[in-house]
């Protein structure tokens, strides 16, 4: 690659602009920071207790053992909180994918960057040894010539 090239190269912008969220992508993102939390867990622990409860200890049961309501309310949450769920963690596949691209352009660059450091003190490094071969035949040639008698 040239040096212009690899100059131009390193001048384009590193980060993209992501869209904003939509109002299905926000929700989605609520609901697995939700249902994936100890507080989740604990309030439904909570309700199915209270539920299991009243409805073998009170005289008076809305959903008496085995409990067929209570399967048919659990059911329908699983089934709408799993695919919910999966299309904030499909998201989130997205967004690392697309940070996983900028590192790598990020990287590229600054691989080109260090390449062209490494040819700039390559230069340097030239110049200065013909700077210093130049100086040693110099030395030599005044070594060389006769001294003046005195």
């Amino acid at each position: 690659m040239t040096d212009d090239a690899a100059t131009a190269a390193l001048r384009g912008p590193v980060t993209r602009e992501t869209a904003s969220r939509t109002f299905g992508e926000q929700a989605a993102d609520v609901v697995a920071a939700a249902v994936g939390s100890w507080r989740f867990v604990l309030t439904q622990s909570a309700i199915l207790l209270a539920w299991i409860v009243w409805n073998t200890a009170s005289g008076r049961p809305f959903d008496p053992f085995p409990f067929i309501l209570l399967n048919l309310v659990l059911s329908f949450q699983a089934a709408y909180t799993a695919p919910i769920i999966m299309m904030s963690q499909n998201r989130q596949s997205d967004i690392d994918r697309s940070r996983a691209i900028q590192d790598f352009e990020i990287n590229r660059k600054a691989e080109l960057e260090i390449e062209a450091l490494h040819a700039k003190i390559d230069l340097l490094r030239e110049r200065e040894l013909a700077n210093l071969a130049e100086a040693v035949n110099r030395l030599a040639a005044l070594a060389a010539q006769p001294r003046g008698s005195a």
